[in-house]
């Protein structure tokens, strides 16, 4: 199941009130789980854009190094 940032939102807001609630929770997942499982989410979240950022830095100096290397090639003729 892929959940979008508002049903993020709304769980982790719901779970919040779980929390606050105490012994007066309700029945199902432990509220200290899911709040573990959202925290993994967004560490997640933020590994994946710091990949996203260095693939692009790795795209743009492969970039860099091909036309470099073209240059290269001309002088040689």
């Amino acid at each position: 199941m892929i959940l979008d940032a508002n049903q993020l939102a709304a769980i982790q807001q719901r779970n919040d009130e779980e929390l606050r609630r105490g012994n007066r929770a309700t029945h199902g997942y432990p509220a200290h789980t899911i709040q573990n499982l959202l925290h993994t989410v967004e560490a997640l979240k933020k590994e994946k854009r710091k990949w996203k950022k260095l693939a692009q830095q790795r795209g743009k100096a492969l970039t860099e190094i091909g036309k470099l290397a073209g240059n290269g090639d001309n002088d040689s003729d």
